[in-house]
């Protein structure tokens, strides 16, 4: 079973997927996030996800591992 996600909230415009990674400390840098993606250990709502750019909308869950963060746009 997997744990409830942490909420990150996100203030301002919708925010893309590899500075969420960073933003929500899933990622150490943008080089991590490279790596992560490359290593196919992301998932956005439970599918895979390879595109750092992908925008994320509120409520979107990001992955990595069994680390789990949701967005919330305010």
């Amino acid at each position: 079973m997997q744990s409830e996600p942490i909420d990150v909230p996100i203030t301002g415009e919708p925010i893309r997927l590899g500075q969420f990674l960073k933003l929500a400390g899933l990622a150490e840098d943008g080089s991590h996030v490279k790596d992560l993606l490359d290593a196919d250990l992301v998932t956005v709502n439970d599918e895979p996800e390879i595109r750092r750019g992908r925008q994320l909308v509120n409520g979107d869950v990001v992955s990595v591992g069994p680390e789990r963060r949701r967005v919330i746009l305010s």
